[in-house]
């Protein structure tokens, strides 16, 4: 991985390169400073943004489930504590960045951890001023004073809501007729995720890094795979490599379906035994440095993929393939889903188990019985991440360098299908590669994973 020096150089080159003006700020050796100043730049002077941390979330009785930090707000800062709020005031000459967060408590401490605490949140993430959460009533309407506008995300937390709404309230009152005082709440993630969408170099070496591992936690399941291991062994078996190689956990939970349980879009429950004659799906990912791959792969319990299962494996493979040989800069991004559906469509009808014409099976879309997800989503910091599809109204919005997304055919007969034919019922193949748009096509940042059905057969049960 790269330091903060160059990946904060890198981004700042990123920035450059798609046109966006940079400060001297920018230029300097944090990362998430230079995304702070990128950010209150989108904001504007008269504004103030606030990000609060995700809170804590209880697991049963007083175990809680382990802590994630709220993906913007680790963006920006870096800071993984819960019990957190940042305040970004642009233009501010003195204290630009203020972060909330709990103090130092010893006796805590020693029950869960080390803390940061106030007084080294300067030296340690670089806030220009620190408060106790405890003081946020306090002190947060005194920072919103004099601004015209705060942005800030309402749903997400109800207690936070309740706080920055007081505090808000509480601005106005004090600024009426004397100074200028907030007149609207404004939602802060369209310009925040429209950041991230847009990976920096920096960013694009940990995702390189995440889909690494994530592909040789995959290989590690092939080669364990035998009849008779459970889903949940097979899940056990590719988290151990995930965490073994870097990662902090999978960065969403692990869909491991043999036979039918692949027909089940977001199966979780693992608990089945894998069966000879069987195939297992399994769509697993590695979160490293907070930034996680996402890829699925379809494999042969046995080793060898049966005459139907194969026919459906190489239809969807097929699909896959034409998929990523369109992406480029300026590809409209619907045109990805869209090749997939003709792929599909065309082979399903050649089979036998779809009515043809093609585009009358396209525009009444039969082809949904067995392929009724989409083929993709943005993909980063969080599994499905953030940014807008659609861009300025349009339908579809164009691909750029640095856009990270998944493609993610896939072709299901669910045993429940009426029109599941009898000879595929059970059958579940998904493929899923992770891409990077670059600047004249595209890198398959999880190519390691092998997909090609006689290489997958070489390697099944080698370990097992």
């Amino acid at each position: 991985m790269m330091d903060d020096a160059q990946a904060a150089a890198d981004e700042t080159l990123a920035a450059q390169a798609s046109g966006t003006e940079t400060s001297r700020r920018e230029t300097g050796g944090d990362l998430h400073a230079t995304r702070r100043a990128r950010m209150m730049k989108r904001v504007g002077e008269t504004g103030a943004a606030i990000f609060g941390a995700n809170p804590v979330r209880n697991r049963s009785n007083d175990t809680n489930y382990a802590y994630r930090p709220n993906s913007d707000l680790w963006y920006l800062t870096g800071f993984e504590e819960p019990e957190a709020l940042v305040v970004l005031l642009p233009g501010h000459e003195t204290h630009p960045f203020v972060l909330f967060l709990r103090e130092r408590d010893l006796s805590i401490e020693i029950w869960d951890g080390p803390r940061v605490g106030v007084d080294r949140a300067q030296e340690a993430l670089g806030a220009d001023k620190a408060f106790p959460i405890s003081a946020l009533d306090e002190e947060l309407p005194k920072l919103l004073a004099g601004r015209s506008e705060v942005h800030y995300a309402l749903g997400i937390d109800e207690a936070l809501d309740a706080s920055v709404i007081r505090a808000y309230r509480k601005a106005q009152r004090a600024g009426r007729g004397r100074t200028r005082s907030p007149l609207s709440i404004i939602e802060p993630r369209d310009a925040l995720h429209e950041m991230r969408l847009i990976k920096s170099q920096a960013e694009i070496e940990a995702m390189r890094e995440a889909c690494r591992v994530s592909a040789e936690g995959h290989v590690r399941g092939m080669r364990m795979t035998k009849p008779g291991i459970t889903e949940f062994e097979l899940q056990a078996e590719i988290e151990f490599y995930f965490q073994k190689h870097g990662a902090r956990s999978p960065g969403y939970p692990s869909i491991v379906g043999t036979g039918a349980n692949a027909c089940v879009l977001h199966y979780i429950d693992n608990r089945a035994t894998c069966q000879d004659g069987e195939i297992v799906l399994v769509d697993a990912g590695a979160e490293v440095n907070w930034y996680t791959g996402d890829i699925t792969r379809t494999w042969p319990v046995g080793g060898t993929f049966s005459g139907h299962q194969r026919m459906i494996y190489d239809l969807v493979l097929n699909a896959q393939m034409e998929a990523i040989s369109l992406v480029r800069p300026g590809l409209d991004y619907t045109e990805i889903h869209k090749t997939t559906v003709q792929v599909i469509t065309e082979g399903l009808i050649d089979m036998g188990i779809l009515e043809g014409p093609v585009e009358k099976a396209i525009e009444e879309k039969t082809f949904r019985k067995f392929f009724m997800h989409g083929t993709g989503h943005w993909l980063g910091i969080d599994v499905h991440d953030v940014g807008a599809y659609a861009d300025d109204g349009a339908s579809s919005r164009k691909l750029e360098p640095g856009m990270v997304f998944t493609i993610e055919p896939g072709i299901y007969f669910h045993p429940e299908e009426e029109a599941s034919p009898k000879d595929y019922v059970g059958i579940g193949v998904r493929i899923e590669d992770d891409i990077l748009v670059t600047a004249d096509g595209c890198e398959v940042l999880s190519a390691a994973a092998p997909k090609e059905p006689e290489e997958i057969e070489a390697i099944i049960g080698l370990d097992a």
